[in-house]
């Protein structure tokens, strides 16, 4: 019998084989295309250093400090890669280990069926609208969008440190006028997710507010993640604004760290991680904007 979560689970692995295939077809089209960003179609493996920071990005990432803002500071202190190509090359790279997460946490997690649907589908739709304007937006404007983002980022680690994002004791579902409100706000969050706000943190504090279980907070983030990336990846990838290598790089070095943080250590305390986040973060923010004043 087909329940609504094995649905789910069906349509997810239906938007891995679109993403997949839509990446293929991408990377072919721009390879016979004249003029398309290098770093698009650069041939070769990733390095060890993209793959060290698909490894680790997404480890911590499985137990809930997110992938984007840390991506980011990595991206930026180390110049992986140009500061245009940052949220294409984020959303393309994290996705194959994101859907791992979420096949994984929606079945551990019973959270309502129809709630989580829901916010997946407003998740979807605000990454839909969010790709198509950020992979044409220019250099400057997207330094400028990332470091703001990463601002916002950092606020969001420390208010979460402190406590915020929801208790063992809330619901794992919403209704009525916390259902709207939890709607606008994954719209909102997937069309932020593009320009490089992950949606862990933001989405912990989220059903917090709304008073839901912490816990519930998992397969609602990733399920939406998992759902929205490929979407916007697709986007990206069509408009060739995103770096090839370090895509696979996140790819292929963070699906084996995933299944080692789900499957073998399971949970840690992160508090003190996050803190250090929070810190790399701002460093990177300030990095950005810098960056943003020189190309003005």
């Amino acid at each position: 019998m087909l329940t609504p979560l094995l649905g789910l689970q069906a349509a997810l692995a239906a938007f891995t084989a679109y993403y997949l295939g839509a990446w293929w077809q991408g990377f072919a089209k721009a390879k016979a295309t004249l003029g398309v960003t290098p770093e698009a179609i650069a041939g070769g493996g990733p390095t060890p250093a993209q793959l060290g920071v698909g490894a680790i990005t997404n480890f911590f990432d499985t137990l809930g400090i997110g992938s984007f803002a840390p991506t980011t500071a990595m991206f930026k202190f180390f110049k992986i890669v140009p500061d245009r190509l940052i949220p294409g090359t984020l959303n393309v790279g994290h996705t194959l280990p994101t859907i791992v997460e979420a096949f994984i946490y929606t079945l551990v997690i019973q959270v309502d069926p129809t709630t989580l649907i829901l916010m997946i589908v407003a998740a979807v739709a605000g990454a839909w609208v969010g790709a198509g304007i950020v992979a044409s937006l220019p250099k400057r404007n997207i330094q400028i969008g990332m470091g703001l983002a990463l601002l916002v980022a950092a606020g969001l680690f420390a208010w979460r440190n402190m406590g915020g994002g929801g208790t063992e004791t809330g619901t794992l579902d919403l209704q009525g006028m916390k259902l709207v409100l939890g709607l606008t706000g994954n719209f909102v969050l997937g069309a932020l997710m593009t320009l490089g706000i992950g949606m862990y943190a933001p989405s912990m504090i989220l059903v917090g507010l709304l008073g839901m279980n912490a816990a519930a907070a998992f397969p609602i983030m990733m399920g939406s993640c998992a759902f929205l990336m490929p979407i916007s990846s697709a986007r990206f990838v069509q408009k060739n604004s995103y770096a090839l290598r370090p895509s696979l790089g996140l790819a292929l070095g963070g699906i084996p760290a995933v299944l080692i943080a789900a499957f073998i250590v399971k949970s840690m305390d992160v508090t003190t991680m996050r803190w250090l986040v929070v810190g790399v973060v701002i460093i990177a923010a300030g990095m950005m904007l810098r960056s943003a004043a020189k190309n003005e």
